[in-house]
């Protein structure tokens, strides 16, 4: 089967990229690069073996996405990630991500209502639909509270623009699924996520034990938590990308059509505090981490984790990495971009 990945040179992207062609897949990719590390389709043909073909192209030009298209007529699937995705960002300039997110969402599923060879869709979607949620753990029914950045409401945005577009489409399938955390990286270390200014906690802590910072600030210790500081449900990059397998796999399989839609909460199912996160570095890769204890962020939640069941009880997916594996492969990842991991 061939498969359209967008954003086939982003972090999830790519691992999902590797994952597919691993499961015989026929992949090709669209990312215009502009965010992407240089080196990342280098990075998974080191990893499979395999030149992924990508087109260089703005999912916001219809024109052009339709002509890359028209290149490969017998695509069946598209895997959706293409989208800007830093929180503070989309706060300062919103305008750049309602454009780039939802303009690039619209123009491809007007593609694929055109091209009846297309089937399944996969569209990444985020645990930031949620909002601020009250009840734990979030199950795919947690109602959407008030998105809590231009970021988030881009996603809430997408889902509903894809769920009305299901209700017409009778002969596609899609899937939406809601990451919540993801880290680490490749165990092969030849891809993983790069984050110049971090927005997350993983790529704080290389880049601290690293060298390239100082040090790292702990926000809130007086959270209503095990340990006083915030909670999040962290993922291996790996078993998200796998989800993505499944899907298309559960969706080629499907018997029952009462839905053509369908949701999919991505999360280990427990939460993991800041300071067990960095316990969980130190011990994993002997790193002694240089970090400090400091005030509450403005806008952090005290705790958010999964529950994973559904993607369980139908997509078989169980996540497959620990703590330690996804501290250990963002370790090695990091040592590998400092060209201090042997080839």
């Amino acid at each position: 089967m061939k498969i359209l990945v967008t954003g086939g040179g982003g972090y999830i992207g790519a691992h999902t990229v590797v994952d597919l062609i691993e499961n015989d897949y026929d992949v090709f990719s669209i990312d215009n690069m502009t965010r992407a590390y240089p080196s990342i389709f280098s990075g998974i043909a080191q990893t499979t073996g395999i030149e992924v073909q990508n087109h260089p192209d703005d999912l916001t030009d219809a024109a052009s996405l339709h002509q890359v298209l028209n290149q490969h007529p017998t695509t069946e699937g598209v895997i959706h990630f293409a989208a800007y995705k830093w929180v503070h960002e989309s706060v300062a300039n919103p305008l750049l991500y309602y454009h780039n997110n939802i303009a690039s969402l619209v123009n491809l599923l007007t593609a694929i209502k055109n091209r009846p060879t297309i089937k399944y869709v996969v569209f990444s979607s985020s645990c930031s639909v949620y909002g601020n949620v009250q009840t734990l753990p979030v199950t795919e029914n947690t109602p959407f509270g008030e998105a809590e950045s231009p970021y988030a409401y881009t996603k809430q945005v997408g889902e509903r623009v894809i769920t009305d577009l299901a209700k017409t489409l009778n002969n596609v399938q899609f899937v939406l699924l809601r990451y919540f955390n993801p880290v680490g990286a490749h165990p092969k270390a030849f891809i993983g996520e790069v984050q110049p200014k971090p927005e997350n906690l993983v790529p704080y802590i290389t880049q601290t034990a690293i060298g390239k910072r100082p040090t790292m600030q702990v926000f809130g210790t007086d959270y209503p938590t095990r340990d006083g500081s915030c909670l999040r449900d962290y993922i291996h990059v790996c078993d998200i990308a796998h989800a993505h397998t499944l899907a298309l796999a559960y969706m080629a399989k499907k018997q029952n059509t009462q839905t053509n839609c369908e949701v999919f909460n991505l999360g280990s199912g427990q939460g993991v505090t800041v300071l067990e996160a960095i316990k969980a570095f130190e011990q994993s890769t002997n790193q002694k981490l240089n970090y400090t204890l400091g005030p509450r962020r403005p806008g952090d939640v005290a705790a958010i984790y999964a529950n994973n069941q559904r993607a369980t009880d139908l997509l078989g997916w169980q996540p497959k990495y620990n703590l330690f594996d996804m501290m250990q492969t963002a370790w090695n990842w990091e040592l590998r971009l400092a060209k201090k991991l042997p080839n």
